[in-house]
């Protein structure tokens, strides 16, 4: 086995192939928010609830990953803007795939805005990661979102299986997109992505309406979820992410899941 397939068992589960990866990413975009203020604390959390990764910047690395418990995947993230910037939508690369394999990564991240102003240059950095990520054996993960001018709807299925279908071709080993609304829409997005695509939790909302988003994701052929508010923010996050898991991991209903939570609480 290639050294990028050792590092993807590490955040991908071995028996089912898909994963649960948690971001936690948000302190440079939009600072301590709730829920990231301990960052140790909300690894921990998560990892006992079973989630195989946590995605974040080197802070993330420096001060709250791997502290006690359960081991979880590590996933830097190389990209970044602020919510105040000229343009939050233009991300810049901040760190190093060398970089991050001395800090003991499992895998990469970047985030690029299809449409946005700045697109040429954040698909050039993007190929760039990529061929760095095929020297070293790195995964990458490529969060790709339908952001800007043009875009109307960040949800439509056309859009949205084109940025999936551009991380594919630019070298991208897993890939992080919004969802589409529905498993029939969303299904055009993964048959047309030739790496695993999971799904992204977006803006907070309640537990059912979080946990039919995995269910149609995953029916759809989704790899997993890179779910982070709706988990790190939930009252009880273990929980959160030990009834994600059941529907990512053991195929559970909406309502499977929502009686582990509710029975948990």
């Amino acid at each position: 086995m290639s050294g990028k397939g050792i590092r993807l068992e590490r955040i991908m589960d071995r028996n089912t192939g898909k994963t649960v990866i948690v971001p936690m990413d948000h302190g440079v975009t939009n600072g301590p928010i709730e829920g990231l203020i301990d960052l140790g604390r909300a690894v921990n959390i998560v990892a006992d609830g079973g989630a195989n990764a946590v995605i974040g910047h080197i802070g993330l690395a420096l001060h709250g990953h791997r502290q006690r418990g359960r081991d979880i995947g590590l996933i830097l993230h190389l990209s970044a803007s602020t919510a105040i910037g000229p343009d939050p939508n233009e991300k810049v690369l901040v760190n190093t795939v060398k970089n991050a394999i001395r800090m003991g990564a499992d895998a990469v991240s970047m985030h690029v805005n299809i449409g946005a102003d700045s697109e040429a240059r954040m698909l050039a950095d993007l190929g760039m990661v990529a061929v760095e990520c095929m020297d070293w054996g790195m995964p990458l993960l490529a969060m790709m979102y339908p952001r800007g001018k043009k875009i109307r709807d960040e949800h439509d299925v056309d859009h949205v299986k084109l940025a999936a279908r551009v991380a594919a071709e630019l070298g991208a080993d897993i890939v992080k997109t919004v969802y589409t609304g529905d498993p029939d829409s969303f299904r055009e997005v993964t048959r047309g992505c030739p790496v695993p695509v999971v799904v992204a939790g977006g803006s907070k909302t309640d537990d059912r309406e979080t946990l039919t988003l995995i269910v149609g994701a995953m029916e759809a052929g989704a790899a997993g979820i890179s779910i982070g508010r709706n988990a790190f923010q939930h009252q009880a996050p273990d929980r959160f992410i030990q009834a994600a898991a059941a529907i990512v991991h053991g195929g559970k209903t909406v309502d499977d899941a929502m009686r582990l939570l509710t029975a948990s609480n």
